[in-house]
C-alpha cells in the first residue's frame, strides 16, 4: 500500500512538472494581464504621466459615447449576416467533403488553405481583389455587364466586403469541425431511415441536424465570439471607414489605448466588450440547450 502510494504522489509531481511551464505562461499572459486591465479601467493612465483612481468614471463616460455604441451597431450587423452565413457555407462544404470521391482529400485541403494564411496578409490581397477599377472582382462583374461599386471605399458596401474577405477565410476551419461530426454520426441511423422510406431531406432533418446541435453550437459559439472581435480586416481594408460604417469595438479600443494613449478609458472598454461576449455566448447556449430540450 505504502509503495502505490509513492508511485501516485510520484505521478502526480510528474504531472505537475509538465503542466507548470504552461501553467505559468497562462498565468504571465493572460490571468495577470486581466488583472492589471481591470485596475487601470478605474484610471486616467495615458502612460505618460503618473496614473491617478478615478473609479467608475470611465464607465460613466461610456454611457454617453456615441462612437462606442457605433461600433457595437456595426458590430451586431456583422454578426447577423457573419453567424448564419458561416454556418450554413460551413455545414454545406461539411456535407459536399463527406464524400469517398476520388482526390477529395485534395478538395478538403484547399478548402481549409485560406485559414492558414495570416488575416493581414489576406485581407492585403483582398485590397487589390477589390479593387474599383483594376480589381479582379469588377474585372469578373464587367464581362457580364455590371459595373463593379468601390467595394471598401462606399458605406452601402464597405462592411459586406469585410463579411466576405472573413466569410472566405473562416468557413474552411468550420467546416473540419463539421465534417469530423459528420464522420460521427453512426451509419446504421441512415440505413434505419432508408428502410422506412426515407428521403435524403428528411435523413437531414431528423437525423443529421440533430446529431450536429453539439457541433453546430461550437461552431456558432466561436462565430459569435470572432465576430465582436473583428479588428484586422477592418483595420487593413477600410480602417474603420467610410464614416465609421465598420469601425468595430475592438478598432476603437486600440485607437484609444494606442493611438490617443487613453489606457484606463481604453481598459474600460474591453471589459464592456468581454462583458458582451459573455452574454452573447450565454445566450446562444441557452437557445442551444431549448431547441435540445424540444426535440
Amino acid at each position: 500500500m505504502a509503495s502505490v502510494r509513492k508511485l501516485d504522489r510520484h505521478q502526480a509531481r510528474t504531472a505537475y512538472a509538465f503542466i507548470a511551464p504552461t501553467m505559468l505562461l497562462f498565468l504571465v499572459f493572460t490571468v495577470i494581464p486581466v488583472f492589471m486591465a481591470l485596475y487601470l479601467s478605474f484610471t486616467n493612465y495615458d502612460v505618460l504621466s503618473r496614473k491617478d483612481w478615478v473609479g467608475f468614471e470611465n464607465y460613466r463616460r461610456l454611457l454617453d459615447d456615441e462612437l462606442l455604441w457605433v461600433t457595437f451597431k456595426n458590430v451586431f450587423l456583422y454578426a447577423v449576416v457573419f453567424v448564419p452565413f458561416n454556418i450554413i457555407i460551413s455545414l454545406a462544404l461539411g456535407i459536399l467533403m463527406n464524400r469517398a470521391w476520388r482526390g477529395i482529400k485534395l478538395f478538403r485541403t484547399l478548402n481549409y488553405l485560406p485559414t492558414l494564411t495570416s488575416s493581414v496578409a489576406a485581407a492585403t490581397v483582398w485590397i487589390w481583389l477589390l479593387h474599383p477599377e483594376f480589381g479582379l472582382v469588377n474585372g469578373l462583374l464587367s464581362y457580364v455587364g455590371i459595373t463593379g461599386p468601390a467595394w471598401v471605399a462606399q458605406t452601402e458596401t464597405a462592411m459586406l466586403s469585410i463579411i466576405m474577405v472573413t466569410l472566405w477565410q473562416s468557413v474552411g476551419s468550420n467546416m473540419i469541425i463539421y465534417l469530423a461530426g459528420l464522420q460521427g454520426v453512426p451509419d446504421y441511423l441512415y440505413e434505419s431511415a432508408k428502410l422506412d422510406g426515407a428521403t435524403k431531406i428528411d435523413c437531414f432533418r431528423f437525423i443529421t441536424w440533430p446529431q450536429l446541435r453539439p457541433t453546430t453550437f461550437l461552431v456558432s459559439t466561436l462565430s459569435i465570439i470572432g465576430a465582436l472581435q473583428l479588428f484586422d480586416q477592418a483595420f487593413v481594408l477600410t480602417q474603420g471607414g467610410p464614416a465609421n460604417v465598420t469601425k468595430t469595438p475592438v478598432y476603437l479600443i486600440y485607437q484609444q489605448g494606442f493611438n490617443q494613449l487613453q489606457m484606463g478609458y481604453a481598459s474600460a472598454q474591453a471589459f464592456v466588450l468581454a462583458v458582451a461576449i459573455l452574454i452573447f455566448s450565454v445566450i446562444n447556449m441557452r437557445i442551444t440547450k431549448a431547441e435540445e430540450s424540444v426535440i
